[in-house]
Order: C-alpha cells, then structure tokens, then sequence
C-alpha cells in the first residue's frame, strides 16, 4: 500500500473544507475572540491557513527550534490574503508531499524550544498530526462563527445550519 497518495487526498479532502471556512472569515472580525484566554479569530485563521505548509517543513527539516526560530503568524490584512496564504502553503505542502518517497516519511522530526522537547514523530507522524491540526482548529473556528452568528459550513456532514434551512 501506497501511504503517500493517501496523505495527498486527505490534505486534498481537509484543505477544500478549510478553504470554505476561511472564505467565511469576516475582516472587520479579524480581532475579535471569545474570552481573553483564546486566540483572535485573525490568529486562529492564519494558524489554520499556515497548517499545510507544515508538511513542507517536515519533508525538508529535521526539526522545529522555537528557541533558534520564533513563531511569528504570517500577516494578513483581509480575507483575501488569508486565502492566498491558504493556497501558497497547500501547493508547497502538496508539491512537497508528491514529490516524497515513502521511505521520506519514517525519520523522527522534533519539535522543541531549547532544552524542552515537545514531541519526537516520524516525519509521517508530523503530517498526520498537522491534518489533525486542521480538523480540530477548523472546529474551533466553527465555535467563533456560531458566537456571531455566521451559518458554519459543513465538514463531514450537515450543520445545524444546513438543517434549518
């Protein structure tokens, strides 16, 4: 079994449905989060429109050093940019991912700042973990939009949204 054109549907699969919500993210609402403790929904979308090219970094690193590199989100002004931020990290991820070989995928890939060690994966752990990513900072991005009433797209099926129409 082939794992990589799997890999390459999923992220085919999750990153159609993300580009669905991202479309839905409203500029004047780029500052806004629910609590103090979350993220704003311009971060949270970035953070979701960045998630692809994760597989990029897995592909062509060994790790991730937040010490050496600190996490800076991308800048973004408008929706539109937030989607074109989208469609640049898909393609690298994609092109990345189809131009791997599967034995590419079994290396450990760590993420750490400094000394403290947050994870060892396989490379194809990283990718795995990042269409996770998605799936779950794409629910959160669902909860954002049911708090201001903005109709959440469907992901795996209908929403309650879907439902009342």
């Amino acid at each position: 079994m082939q794992i990589i054109p799997l890999l390459v549907k999923e992220l085919d699969d999750e990153v159609a449905t993300l580009r669905k919500f991202l479309e839905l993210v409203p500029g004047d609402k780029f500052r806004w989060k629910p609590d103090k403790k979350s993220m704003s929904m311009q971060l949270l979308a970035v953070h979701l429109a960045e998630i692809p090219g994760w597989i990029d970094t897995a592909l062509t690193t060994n790790e991730l050093d937040f010490a050496k590199t600190p996490y800076e989100p991308t800048p973004v002004k408008s929706t539109k940019e937030l989607l074109d931020l989208l469609e640049e990290t898909y393609k690298k991820g994609k092109t990345r991912l189809n131009n791997a070989h599967e034995d590419d995928l079994l290396p450990n890939w760590t993420m750490r700042s400094g000394d403290q060690v947050y994870w060892v994966f396989t490379k194809y752990e990283v990718i795995r973990h990042a269409l996770g990513q998605i799936i779950h900072h794409r629910a959160q991005l669902g909860v954002y939009f049911r708090l201001l009433d903005i109709a959440v797209p469907p992901s795996f099926g209908p929403t309650a949204d879907d439902q009342m129409e």
